[in-house]
């Protein structure tokens, strides 16, 4: 719901800096790759309980998973590289979770298992009509310059991670927020089906 207009705050000063960063030859993928790292690091310090850590290292993840589109621009797009930032983005939403199911069995299993259920229906439903918007060659750029179309919804990537900051700073809340959260995300993905229908249905 809110990507479209962090993109307008966010996007000039990663512009700029991926132009910097494509000058000294980094490339997007490697970009993509350290970020993915750092990812699996933050869910690493989470699973052993190191909130605070963790939260450090999920917001550089971010920072670097908002950078490699910015160095794919001022460089070359491919497709290898939309594929590796949206594979990848979805193993990193599925391990914070996950890492925190680890970190307290007994009180985040279960809203682990809904919230990623959740996550589950939201990105089937993306992939989903993404692969049916390129056969048609439906395209957009109301979420920015993106490798896939997709639609929006109240439970897109700005929400995720404010809900990932909160697991962290709060995280003996984690249950009833992840409850509340994939509840978001069921939403979304009705929405997405709903939309798909509609979009599609003159097959």
């Amino acid at each position: 719901m809110l990507d479209s207009q962090m993109r307008k705050l966010i996007d000039p000063p990663l512009n700029r800096i991926g132009i910097w960063l494509a000058s000294k030859n980094i490339t997007a993928n490697g970009v993509t790759i350290t970020g993915f790292a750092i990812g699996l690091l933050a869910a690493l310090a989470i699973a052993f309980q190191f909130y605070l850590l963790g939260l450090v290292l999920l917001l550089l993840s971010r920072l670097a998973d908002g950078l490699d589109g910015a160095v794919a621009r001022a460089s070359a797009p491919s497709d290898l590289g939309g594929f590796l930032d949206i594979t990848l983005d979805f193993f990193f939403y599925g391990a914070i979770p996950l890492a925190f199911a680890i970190a307290n069995p007994e009180a985040n299993a279960l809203a682990a298992a809904v919230l990623l259920t959740g996550f589950y229906a939201t990105g089937s439903s993306f992939l989903a009509f993404a692969i049916m918007a390129e056969k048609r060659k439906i395209t957009t750029t109301s979420q920015g310059i993106k490798s896939l179309y997709y639609i929006g919804g109240l439970a897109e990537g700005t929400e995720t991670i404010a809900i990932f900051v909160a697991f962290c700073l709060f995280p003996g809340w984690f249950a009833w927020i992840a409850y509340a959260f994939a509840a978001i995300c069921f939403v979304t993905a009705a929405n997405r089906v709903v939309i798909g229908w509609i979009s599609l249905k003159s097959d």
